[in-house]
């Protein structure tokens, strides 16, 4: 079972596009007169929650510190959970095939390849959003809750280098929104608001691709069939070969090709 090896980067290829989708958010900040005083895009990591927290609370001392206190706002996102999604499940013969990747030998012939129906996982996901004022916060969610309705899918290529034209809709929904203020704190301590989005992205894991070499041959065999206590086996009446021409062709979309059909007659009919 084990022992293949294969790696078609769909965690990772999740983790980059559920970052994509955040990733070019700004805040503006205005005066009283309401005139813009400055524009900051939200900077926007992988990173736990816990950690980014105990690093925006600490002490910076600038004597002995080389390390600055993290500016606000800020976001980070992480993955919380993998669960299987049996409602996605697809029946195990939901397979196709596809043309294998061009080879060096021009002499040799591209292996077909054939896909297994994928597994459906469900990836959740939680985007945290640091600021130190609420209208800076506020900012921030209410560019990404209107996306959602609840849900916003992405098409993305599975397969980019070797099956361009193989797309797969990726739906991502928002089931959550918490928030946290920790103003009742001493005064000492930094105020640190924080929003908390959760979501959950619907993802297929792909299994290992299957190799086989393509059929340039096909040959059918006619019989007539017996019936009495004498002719107990069928006769060979004839065999069709069929084969490709020219038998070089690549099998390509937009090739130009025929096929060779021979019959061969087990016997003479005409007499």
């Amino acid at each position: 079972m084990f022992g293949t090896h294969f790696y078609h980067e769909k965690i990772r290829k999740s983790v980059s596009l559920f970052g994509r989708l955040f990733n070019n958010i700004y805040v503006i900040r205005k005066n009283a007169s309401g005139g813009v005083l400055n524009q900051l895009k939200v900077p926007l990591s992988y990173a736990p929650r816990k950690k980014f927290l105990e690093r925006i609370r600490q002490n910076t001392d600038l004597y002995t510190d080389e390390k600055v206190a993290i500016k606000l706002p800020r976001m980070s996102f992480e993955i919380t959970s993998f669960v299987y999604d049996n409602t996605r499940q697809l029946t195990k013969t939901s397979n196709f095939k596809g043309r294998g990747q061009k080879l060096n030998d021009e002499n040799q012939f591209p292996k077909a390849q054939r896909f297994y129906s994928p597994v459906p996982y469900t990836i959740s996901f939680d985007l945290n959003i640091y600021a130190k004022s609420q209208d800076d916060a506020l900012q921030v969610v209410e560019q990404i809750l209107p996306t959602f309705n609840p849900q916003y899918t992405v098409t993305i290529k599975t397969f980019p280098e070797e099956y361009p034209e193989f797309k797969e809709d990726i739906p991502i929904a928002i089931i959550g929104v918490a928030f946290s203020d920790d103003f009742e704190a001493e005064m000492s301590q930094r105020r640190t608001i924080v929003y908390t989005l959760s979501f959950e992205m619907k993802v297929s894991f792909f299994g290992p691709i299957a190799n086989s070499t393509v059929i340039r041959k096909s040959v059918a065999d006619i019989f007539f069939r017996q019936s009495g206590a004498e002719g107990d086996s069928d006769i060979r009446a004839e065999t069709i070969t069929v084969t490709p021409n020219p038998t070089t062709v690549m099998g390509m979309p937009d090739s130009d090709y025929g096929f060779d059909t021979l019959v061969d007659l087990a016997f003479d009919d005409s007499a």
